[in-house]
């Protein structure tokens, strides 16, 4: 069996600006499903709202596209419905780091078997160019001319700290890289969580490619294995870090639910039950 860019490209085309780093993840991720030969039918890109969250529309695959920060909860609910998928989440800084702060905590320290992308180009680009929770503080944009007020959250130290088992960062226009890391993703048994940096043509003047180019460095030497080592990278601001920072192999959540099932009776005779003790509590 082979898998061709043919047989992942949907009649859709992309509406995304010229330029924007989703055109090259959406490439990277199609290339990597068809270098693992994944069947499409065994796939599910599930996504929340954003510029980059129409990425199911263009990959033909299922795909499911949620609500504003409750992708990584509809993903969860799919692979723990049908553990055989390959279920993969994508997501935009905002999206994230933001609104859906609170599930990306607690699906890090679950420990399911999902890949995780997060489009990062610091900066809610859907909705005109508010500054994101990864803008850099001072970071002016049409809603905040002043610039903004916050410490930028530090996804990797975030995801490292909350016990993600896979944590690593590429860069949308570093497409060779970035497609080795989605297939490097893919292939962990566990939370892969990458996040991408990458440019926004419009409403980010700060991070342009040329930015990228001079404050980002591809990782070499590092020991993936090393959470201590991986820490200190990635809370390094002088040379932005690109690659895999941490690794780690340990049961999955979804691997525990399946064991805990088993032991459970398909089951189970009501018939005795006293339904009007239980009632009486509610009356």
């Amino acid at each position: 069996m082979t898998i061709s860019l043919a047989d992942l490209t949907t009649q859709e085309t992309p509406t995304w600006c010229p330029g924007c780093g989703d055109h090259t993840i959406l490439a990277s991720l199609k290339n990597a499903l068809a270098e693992l030969v994944i069947d499409p039918k065994d796939v599910v890109i599930v996504s929340g709202i954003g510029c980059g969250s129409k990425i199911p529309h263009y990959v033909k695959t299922y795909g499911f596209e949620g609500l504003h920060g409750r992708g990584l909860p509809v993903a969860m609910g799919i692979k723990l419905a049908n553990p055989t998928l390959t279920v993969i989440a994508i997501s935009g800084d905002g999206d994230t780091y933001g609104i859906g702060g609170n599930h990306f905590m607690h699906t890090m320290r679950r420990n399911l078997d999902i890949v995780h992308i997060v489009q990062d180009n610091q900066v809610y680009g859907l909705t005109k160019g508010q500054y994101s929770p990864t803008s850099k503080k001072g970071f002016k944009s049409p809603s905040s001319p002043h610039g903004a007020l916050e410490t930028p959250v530090n996804p990797l130290a975030l995801a490292l700290t909350m016990g993600a088992s896979y944590v690593a960062r590429g860069y949308a226009l570093n497409v060779s890289q970035l497609k080795e890391l989605f297939v490097d993703a893919l292939n962990h048994k566990g939370y892969a969580f990458v996040d991408v940096l990458q440019p926004c043509v419009n409403y980010n003047r700060a991070n342009t490619p040329q930015w990228y180019q001079e404050n980002t460095q591809v990782l070499q030497g590092n020991d993936p294995a090393n959470w201590d080592e991986a820490m200190k990278l990635a809370r390094r601001t002088d040379k932005l870090p690109l690659g895999l920072f941490f690794k780690e192999d340990r049961p999955t959540y979804d691997g525990e639910v399946s064991v805990y099932e088993k032991g459970v009776p398909a089951t189970r005779d009501i018939s005795n039950i006293d339904l009007s003790m239980m009632l009486k509590h509610y009356v």
